[in-house]
């Protein structure tokens, strides 16, 4: 379980986490503050955020900005697509916003 969150992982997000991970990567990888990152790969860190919730995807946002990975995804249901670029745009953090089916990206650019 995750931080002050009682709840359970639905099966889509566990199932998404391990696709994310893939082979060569590992899911609920540790940050720094107690935290974990969904899924981590060599070279990306993937965040899933299923709440839609602004808040909830800029603590999202910052968990993929600690984790010093060069390519970092934020996973949200299609309909949030738009708020998480906008998460993402107001922590500061460039990387890829892709729905949960994979099928759709947006690249957000990161601020200089």
């Amino acid at each position: 379980m995750r931080g002050k969150c009682a709840m359970t992982e639905s099966e889509s997000h566990k199932r998404a986490k391990s696709k994310a991970a893939g082979r060569a990567g590992k899911t609920e990888a540790p940050l720094r503050g107690n935290r974990r990152l969904d899924a981590v790969t060599p070279r990306k860190a993937t965040e899933i955020e299923r709440s839609g919730t602004i808040t909830g995807l800029q603590k999202a946002a910052k968990r993929l900005k600690d984790s010093g990975k060069p390519q970092k995804v934020l996973q949200v249901p299609q309909k949030d697509m738009a708020k998480a670029a906008k998460a993402m745009r107001n922590i500061g953090l460039g990387g890829t916003v892709k729905n949960m089916g994979g099928t759709r990206r947006r690249s957000v650019p990161k601020k200089k």
